[in-house]
């Protein structure tokens, strides 16, 4: 039974569906749900999935390569153009001294220089997989540190390449690399001069970029005009996998042929409709590949071991990040920026199984040597997350406090009766419009490289953690007059809001809401303004349509404030509702009757006047 596809199907699924919801109610990002499911179901804790495991992780790669399929799609060439002295500067740093200080390392530990080297290069490597996602799901994609990360991830992704092509040359043999994970498929530049497998490269390259533009968009136009949505599902995977197989079989890896088609494919009209379509499967494999991940921890080899692996895994570890502060010194990031960089990208990633897994088969490490290093990778990727939580909930505050008295708040600053928390494109749009009226604002940003580029463009921006008070009353918070929450965070506006509306019950709060849920908390804590990201930008949309087919302009004006009248006065009386259930269905759905009652019979009221 337990061989059973479907059995395996539902196990997985389960462990996901519990682990991942248990972690997110804690507060804990996803992964680390889902490589809690796989140690749990695991060969070595319950035991309901074994061999299967492996055959997961070939599976779930996919997800990894879906993945940088998207995010090619959102960089256009000439963006990724300008980005190549971040990735080539910040990628080189950081995988040239990591593997120099884990080369020492394992040497010092009696390793063979092969062997040091080897294992070196697989600790230079981060996961592409657990950092995107992470940064991803924190909102971090446009920091400082988020873009860092990229730039070094790409880097570590074309690296390997190179890395996978020197490892016959380390064997001392002619040993032939076998591409692909299952051993059964041999490159095309096996036994070929490097010259051709050079010119095969950039050919492979080069066809890419030829077929996105003359063959690839002709036929997704075709596809679209069938009116066959399955179509388009299927087109676009026939896409990333032709892709992905081109590159594979020249050697490449498929992860970076898939994120160069994605570039290609950047500029084209399918842009968005690729990713909707793509997206969906991109997080469940992704899911699976992290499932696999914790099923693949050993813990006969950990108990054999317990020291050396551990002794290890906290040096690699540390290893890593301090070479990731280096760099980003050297690159002039902020503090905090700097140490959200450094412990997310701390760990050994996936792409080290692929190199250790070549390394044994060319003879070049021992079984008991794999074993290890692969529980080693396994361990470091699974406490990523804990290791990002205690720099987020431990490190950062205290950071934070000391950045703040590097830039104290002058007399004047402290002031000014309006403070605004945030200054991404929502409160910065806030911040220009009230200065363009003459308002002064006291202004805060937990982006340290951010607030130095808008000094720079006049405006008086002051880096912290708003979610601190003491930060909050540097800022002036006992002599303001109102605090505008302009942050994309919902669990930090509600701390904010929470903290100010307790202890400065005097300052009027205007809090940004990115749905009627979060909405639904801010009510609850007694705020009186909030404001629903899509709520007004929608009703002028809709009222536009009307406006096309006919209404009345000045009568449509009138319904949008009705509309938004109603519908706060209906948040207000759901908020009250304790959980989305039942009760709540039966009761949102009386007030969606009642407002389109009211909202009609003002419609008609207003045509009779």
């Amino acid at each position: 039974m337990t061989g059973s596809l479907l059995f395996v199907a539902i196990v997985l699924l389960t462990a996901a569906v519990i682990c991942v919801s248990i972690a997110k109610r804690l507060g804990l990002s996803s992964v680390l749900g889902y490589l809690l499911a796989g140690i749990v179901i695991g060969p070595y804790v319950l035991g309901i999935i074994g061999e299967e495991g492996q055959d997961i992780m070939h599976f779930a790669e996919f997800g990894v390569v879906i993945m940088l399929f998207l995010i090619g799609l959102e960089i256009e060439p000439k963006n990724f153009w300008n980005m190549r002295k971040t990735i080539l500067g910040m990628g080189g740093i950081q995988v040239a001294l990591t593997m120099l200080l884990s080369y020492l390392l394992f040497t010092t530990l009696n390793y063979e220089s092969s062997v040091a080297l080897v294992i070196s290069m697989a600790v230079a490597l981060s996961s592409t997989a657990i950092v995107l996602q992470t940064i991803k799901e924190k909102g971090l994609m446009a920091t400082t540190s988020g873009t860092s990360s990229f730039s070094i991830l790409l880097f570590q992704d074309i690296i390997v390449i190179f890395m996978i092509g020197a490892i016959p040359l380390l064997a001392g043999s002619d040993v032939v690399i076998e591409s692909g994970h299952n051993g059964n498929h041999v490159n095309l530049l096996d036994n070929l001069p490097m010259g051709l497998q050079t010119l095969a490269i950039i050919l492979s390259v080069v066809l890419i970029i030829i077929a996105g533009r003359y063959l690839i968009v002709p036929m997704l136009r075709k596809v679209v005009k069938s009116g066959v949505r399955e179509l388009l599902i299927a087109a676009a995977f026939l896409i990333v996998f032709s892709i992905s197989f081109l590159m594979e079989y020249v050697g490449l890896s498929p992860a970076l042929g898939a994120f160069l088609g994605g570039v290609v494919l950047s500029n084209s009209e399918f842009k968005h409709e690729l990713e909707s379509t793509l997206d969906p499967f991109k997080n469940l494999m992704l899911g699976l590949f992290f499932i696999a991940v914790g099923a693949s921890i050993n813990f006969i080899v950990i108990t054999n071991s317990p020291l050396t692996i551990g002794g290890i895994l906290i040096a690699v570890i540390v290893l890593k990040a301090l070479v990731l502060f280096i760099t980003g010194l050297i690159f002039k990031l902020k503090i905090d920026q700097n140490l959200i960089l450094s412990f997310s990208l701390s760990q050994i990633g996936e792409f080290a199984f692929i190199v250790l897994s070549f390394a044994f088969q060319s003879n070049i490490i021992e079984q008991e040597q794999l074993d290890i290093m692969l529980v080693i990778t396994a361990l470091s990727m699974a406490v990523t997350p804990i290791v990002g939580l205690l720099n987020e909930r431990v490190l950062l505050p205290r950071v934070g406090t000391k950045e703040a008295v590097k830039r104290p708040m002058n007399q004047d600053t402290k002031a000014k009766k309006i403070i605004i928390v945030g200054f991404g494109h929502f409160g910065n749009t806030i911040g220009r419009f009230l200065r363009t009226h003459d308002i002064e604002t006291t202004i805060l940003d937990h982006d340290s490289n951010r607030v130095d580029f808008l000094r720079k463009m006049g405006f008086e921006v002051y880096y912290g953690d708003a979610t601190r008070i003491d930060l909050l009353e540097s800022a002036g918070i006992a002599d303001a007059k109102i605090l505008i929450c302009a942050i994309d965070n919902p669990d930090a506006t509600y701390q904010i809001t929470k903290n100010v509306k307790e202890k400065y019950p005097h300052v009027e709060l205007m809090v940004r809401a990115r749905n009627r849920y979060d909405a639904y908390k801010l009510v609850n804590l007694g705020i009186k303004h909030i404001y629903r990201e899509t709520l007004e930008t929608s009703l002028t949309l809709a009222s536009d349509v009307l406006a096309h087919i006919g209404f009345e302009k000045t009568t449509l004006k009138k319904q949008v404030e009705n509309f938004i009248k109603y519908d706060e006065e209906s948040l207000i009386r759901l908020a009250a509702e304790p959980e989305i259930n039942d009760n709540y269905i039966f009761k949102a759905r009386e007030e969606l009757e009642q407002q389109e009652k009211l909202l009609n019979e003002d419609f008609k009221r207003d045509r009779t006047d």
